[in-house]
């Protein structure tokens, strides 16, 4: 049976760009495998405990060596980390926020990397192989090649560095640029790039089920 990882990470409920493109990926993945099942976690609603310095220091302890705090932190990472094994495509929603990643981000990647358990301590090779990840990003500014702001893109290297490390390089990235135009007076002569750069990013989901579907 497909599965499918849905992760959002932005702040915000309402006018949520990730959100919504997440939204629309997640429907088009529905719609292109019927008795597919999606497993969804929402990280600002509900953000993942960061592994303190117990929880790591107990992460290669025999079970029943662990304390019930330690205990507790790694049935978190352990759940995490099936959720991953389970599906075949992930979806990430992730807005950028002070050139990088949200922090609940950044503390659900420091549980899933774990040595020897999702990728071999010795090769470094990552275990989640074959899978497929996009990445949905919003921006309030242009990131793009040769714009001034393309040096302080540290989201997407990151991402991409940081889920190799468990084999994940099957990655698509999606980005929705300059979103602050429609609240920033000063960004307003950006809307129409804005406007065009969502449609871009709408476009680019449907293509990727239109030729699923053309193969199929």
């Amino acid at each position: 049976m497909p599965q499918l990882l849905h992760i959002d990470t932005s702040t915000r409920t309402d006018d949520s760009v990730t959100r919504e493109l997440t939204a629309d990926f997640a429907r088009n993945w529905q719609e292109a495998h019927p008795d597919g099942r999606v497993t969804y976690r929402d990280l600002a609603a509900d953000p993942v405990p960061y592994p303190d310095l117990p929880s790591l220091a107990h992460a290669f302890a025999p079970p029943e060596s662990r304390s019930p705090e330690a205990a507790a932190s790694w049935a978190v990472t352990e759940q995490l980390i099936a959720e991953l094994e389970a599906a075949d495509t992930y979806v990430f929603g992730l807005p950028m926020y002070n050139f990088a990643v949200p922090a609940v981000f950044k503390s659900w990647v420091d549980r899933i990397v774990l040595p020897g358990r999702t990728f071999d301590t010795e090769t470094r090779q990552g275990k989640l192989l074959g899978k497929k990840v996009v990445v949905i990003t919003a921006r309030g500014g242009s990131y793009a090649p040769g714009t001034p702001r393309a040096p302080f893109d540290f989201q997407e290297p990151w991402i991409t560095a940081a889920l190799g490390q468990v084999g994940l390089t099957d990655i698509t990235y999606v980005h929705a640029e300059m979103t602050l135009a429609e609240s920033m007076p000063k960004l307003a002569q950006f809307k129409p790039l804005a406007a065009e750069s969502r449609e871009r990013a709408y476009r680019t989901i449907r293509e990727m089920y239109a030729a699923t579907e053309a193969t199929s």
